[in-house]
């Protein structure tokens, strides 16, 4: 409503210096109607125009606005230093090469239109160094923590960030590039019924993480020179870690790994749960109710209640019974925990059941 009284507002001004000029004009002349014209079919192409371009962004419009004041000034400075030399090198009156001399006038536009176009085109391909919001000035709530963390696709369609936040174990804004709010949404929209409920869930996660007090949550649109080349989420994020000198959040073993290796701090969901579950140490008991076979011949399988899974040595008779253990290692991975033990020897397997286990006598 406020925008709708704006342009109204705006109009009406218009229209009245319109009136203005054909005031001081004389009435009827062409100059006269074509001054009224041009006054409110400017104003109509500035309101078009910014009704067609309804997502705008205050970084773009900050690095135009300062890049054309920086070549603006920059320019005049140039002119100053370069008069002299046109005076010399056209043999005139400084008073008259100034006031209208063909040479200086298109000399003077020149300087000017390369000044503006160099500083514009500066800011505009290194806005993402900057925080670009008039002049050079965020006014935002103020940023929480120390570094930033990105989120991976991964890590919000898994949820358990939501959950960690509440915990107010980070105290580190959150950030969302657009490019993984891009892939959210392409998996949100995918046909396949598996990938569009993860994809969805993801969305939720979301608004949860945004609708909490307790986090400081923010979306990235910093488009580095980089991204020409690089398509791949994992690559983008990785760029913009360093760019933002930012810790990546992520379930993707991959991603882990790639990010290592280019030196960038990750957060593994994987490695905070691993590190929270209860430790086990070789030679404790614990009772684990055995549910399939493993892969090696007398190996049965059980899961605890965190979900870390349990391989018994000769445990495959006991399938469906719970079973005392003692452990006897501890595989710990990015991937997850796995605990390997053996029944203890005073429990005996049941007894096979079998149709030729003797015949009665009479």
């Amino acid at each position: 409503m406020f925008l709708l009284f704006l342009r109204i507002v705006f109009m009406v001004v218009l229209a009245g210096i319109a009136g203005f000029l054909a005031y001081r004009f004389e009435a009827g002349t062409i100059k006269t109607t074509l001054s009224f014209v041009g006054i409110l079919f400017l104003g109509c192409f500035a309101i078009g125009v910014d009704v067609i371009f309804k997502q705008k962004k205050i970084a773009l419009i900050s690095a135009v606005f300062i890049g054309l004041l920086v070549g603006l000034l920059l320019g005049f400075f140039v002119m100053l230093a370069v008069t002299p030399f046109l005076v010399l090198l056209l043999s005139v009156p400084p008073e008259v090469l100034t006031g209208g001399h063909e040479v200086y006038v298109a000399t003077n536009l020149l300087v000017h239109t390369t000044a503006c176009y160099l500083c514009v085109s500066f800011l505009l391909q290194t806005r993402g160094d900057f925080r670009f919001i008039i002049p050079y000035v965020e006014f935002s709530k103020e940023m929480k923590g120390t570094r930033p963390l990105l989120l991976d696709t991964s890590v919000i369609i898994d949820g358990r960030i939501a959950d960690l936040t509440e915990t107010r174990l980070f105290d580190n804004p959150l950030i969302v590039p657009g490019f993984v709010l891009h892939e959210l949404q392409l998996v949100a929209d995918s046909a396949d019924k598996l990938k569009r409920n993860r994809g969805r869930r993801g969305l939720d996660v979301l608004n949860k993480l945004r609708a909490s007090a307790n986090v400081d949550l923010q979306t990235s649109e910093v488009e580095l020179p980089e991204f020409q080349t690089v398509r791949g989420v994992d690559q983008r994020l990785v760029l913009l870690a360093k760019h933002m000198d930012a810790k990546i959040v992520t379930n993707d073993f991959n991603l882990n790994k790639l990010a290592k290796v280019q030196g960038i701090d990750v957060l593994n969901l994987n490695d905070i749960a691993n590190a929270l579950k209860p430790v086990v140490l070789p030679g404790e008991p614990m009772i684990v109710r055995i549910t399939k076979a493993g892969d090696q011949p007398g190996q049965g399988v059980g899961y605890l209640d965190d979900g870390t899974m349990v391989v018994a040595e000769q445990g495959r008779a006991y399938i469906g019974q719970e079973m005392r253990l003692i452990v006897t290692s501890v595989l710990q991975t990015s991937a997850g925990r796995m605990i390997f033990g053996r029944v203890e020897s005073t429990v005996s397997p049941p007894a096979a059941a079998s149709g030729s286990t003797g015949t009665s006598r009479e």
